[in-house]
């Protein structure tokens, strides 16, 4: 799959969108489905693929950008100008493993707190391309990680709230000056 919106992978000293963080409102809101892919979407796409790779993020979804739309960019390797990266409108997961693998995430509305969260560790999502043509893709390991992490946010679900260690959660939100009470737990 190679997207047709092409954007230099690059850090922009001024990205065209603001990311937010966690405690503002715009995360906790349920995205809506796109009704068509067009030029509006292709242009979103775009800004948010510079915003991400400036931001040194590998996912974004339109919610942490104040756009209410099902919308998600990914690149897993944001270093390597071959891959192309992978954009998801109005993404279901079809099915998902049995098993689960427990790895540290990080999110670009929660700068600099890392903490284990458990997700399946295969995952097989519908979506439609940045063309509006439907897909099918089966994701495995980062991908599949990245691809649920940013669904969560078109759900108005945070990685923050499906850590288990409430310890840790604290712990790391207070050292990096967000409040606990801005998690709503779903673990």
């Amino acid at each position: 799959m190679t997207s047709e919106v092409v954007v230099e992978k690059k850090k922009l000293a001024n990205p065209p969108l603001e990311v937010h963080h966690l405690g503002d409102r715009v995360l906790r809101q349920p995205a809506k489905r796109v009704a068509k892919v067009d030029a509006e979407i292709r242009e979103l796409v775009r800004e948010m693929l510079q915003t991400m790779y400036s931001k040194d993020g590998i996912g974004l979804a339109a919610p942490q950008v104040a756009v209410n739309k099902q919308v998600i960019v990914i690149d897993c390797e944001p270093d390597n100008a071959a891959n192309p990266p992978l954009v998801l409108v109005n993404p279901v997961i079809k099915q998902a493993s049995r098993s689960i693998c427990v790895i540290q995430e990080g999110c670009l509305s929660i700068p600099g707190v890392y903490l284990d969260v458990k997700r399946p560790t295969t995952i097989e999502v519908v979506f439609k391309d940045e063309m509006g043509r439907p897909q099918t893709l089966k994701a495995t390991e980062l991908l599949a990680r990245v691809i649920q992490h940013e669904m969560d946010h078109l759900n108005g679900v945070l990685f923050v709230d499906r850590v288990e260690n409430q310890l840790a959660l604290t712990q790391e939100l207070s050292k990096h000056g967000f409040s606990v009470h801005a998690v709503k737990s779903v673990a």
